[in-house]
C-alpha cells in the first residue's frame, strides 16, 4: 500500500478521544496532514496518571502523553522520543510503573505554570506533527449509571474512568464531576476552526463520549462548520461495551448527543454484523457509511495506520463506494 503523503492543502483535523484509540487515529492522520490537533480526555484515575493526579493535583498526563507519542514521525529522532515518552520504570520503589513521559509533562507544567504551554514545549522537543490539548482545564471524574450490575433498581452508579472502563452491564447514562467543567479554550477553538473533526475510535464511553459532556466543547461540536467523522471500533471491548454491536455504538453516541450532525461513519467490515442496520443508524444522524478494511493483518483488533490513513483520505475526499 502506498503511504499517504500530506499535501500543502491538507485539511485541518481535530481528533477527539484518548488512550489507544486516539493513538490509532493520530498515527494515521499524521500521514495526511500537519494541521492536526488532538483534544484529549482528562478523566484517567488509574496507574501512573492517577498517582500523579492524586499526589500533585494535576491533570492526568497519560492520555496526553500517548497522543504526543502518536504524533512523532518515523525518523530515528521521532522513534527515539516516542519510545522515551512511553518508557515505564520497573523498580521496587515509588517509580515503579511510572511512564517517563508522564513525569516529563508534569515537570514542565510545574516549571512553566501553564498546561497548554507545557504540552506545546513537549511537542516541540519531539517534533510532533500537530498539537495536543486537554479537553478540560481541570481533572474530571466519570460517573456511569449501569444496568445489570446490581442495585435495588437494577441500576448501579459506577465512579471513576478506570472502573467505568471495565464495568459489567450496560451503560445507560454518563456524567462528569464537576458537571460543568471549564473547557480548554484552545481545544474549543480547534474544534471551531477545523475542516474535519474525528470522533473515535477508543473506549466508547470513558474516552470518546465524555467529550460531549463538557458543555463548551459540546456547543462547539454542534456549532462548528467542520464536518464530523465517527470512527467505529474494531471490536466491542471487554467491560464497558461488551456485547454491543457497531450499531449500538453509534446509537449510544446519538443518545448522548441527539443534535450532533455527523457527516461520515467509518467502519471495518469485520466489525459489522449488519451493514444495512448500521447504514440506517448513520443516515439517522445525517451521515454516510464508509466501509473499509482498516484492521491490521495479524488478526488483532488494532488499526493499521496506513489502511486507516487511506480510509480517512477517502472520507475527506467524499469517496464512499457502494455504501
Amino acid at each position: 500500500m502506498t503511504t499517504p503523503v500530506a499535501s500543502p492543502g491538507a485539511p485541518a483535523v481535530t481528533a477527539l478521544g484518548g488512550g489507544h484509540g486516539l493513538f490509532a487515529s493520530l498515527s494515521a492522520l499524521r500521514l495526511m496532514s500537519d494541521r492536526l490537533t488532538a483534544v484529549v480526555t482528562v478523566a484517567d484515575d488509574g496507574g501512573s496518571s492517577g498517582r500523579l493526579r492524586d499526589e500533585l493535583d494535576v491533570l492526568p498526563p497519560g492520555d496526553l502523553r500517548m497522543a504526543l507519542a502518536a504524533l512523532c514521525d518515523d525518523s530515528e529522532w521521532g522513534r527515539t522520543w516516542s519510545d522515551l515518552l512511553q518508557h515505564r520504570f520497573v523498580s521496587g520503589g515509588s517509580l515503579d510503573k511510572h511512564a517517563m513521559g508522564n513525569l516529563m509533562i508534569v515537570a514542565l507544567w510545574e516549571l512553566l505554570g501553564d498546561t497548554v504551554t507545557g504540552l506545546d514545549w513537549v511537542g516541540k522537543l519531539l517534533g510532533a506533527r500537530g498539537r495536543v490539548l486537554p479537553m478540560a482545564s481541570v481533572p474530571l471524574v466519570v460517573e456511569a449509571d449501569v444496568r445489570g450490575s446490581g442495585g435495588p433498581t437494577g441500576l448501579e452508579t459506577v465512579v471513576g474512568q478506570s472502573r467505568v472502563a471495565v464495568t459489567e452491564g450496560r451503560i445507560e447514562q454518563l456524567r462528569l464531576v464537576p458537571a460543568d467543567p471549564p473547557a480548554c479554550p484552545e481545544a474549543v477553538e480547534a474544534v471551531r476552526a477545523a475542516d474535519w473533526v474525528v470522533l473515535g475510535p477508543g473506549s466508547w464511553y470513558s474516552s470518546v463520549l465524555v467529550h460531549l459532556l463538557v458543555p463548551e466543547l459540546a456547543t462547539a461540536l454542534h456549532e462548528t462548520d467542520a464536518r464530523v467523522c465517527v470512527t467505529l471500533n474494531l471490536a466491542a471491548e471487554r467491560g464497558e461495551t461488551q456485547g454491543l454491536t457497531a450499531t449500538d455504538h453509534l446509537e449510544a453516541l446519538h443518545r448522548h448527543a441527539p443534535g450532533l450532525r455527523v457527516d461520515a461513519v467509518l467502519a471495518d467490515p469485520s466489525a459489522v454484523e449488519d451493514v444495512d442496520e448500521l447504514a440506517d443508524a448513520a443516515q439517522a444522524m445525517g451521515a454516510r457509511l464508509l466501509m473499509r478494511q482498516v484492521r491490521r493483518g495479524d488478526g488483532t483488533a488494532r488499526h493499521d495506520p496506513l489502511r486507516l490513513a487511506a480510509a480517512y483520505r477517502d472520507v475527506f475526499e467524499g469517496v464512499y463506494g457502494d455504501v
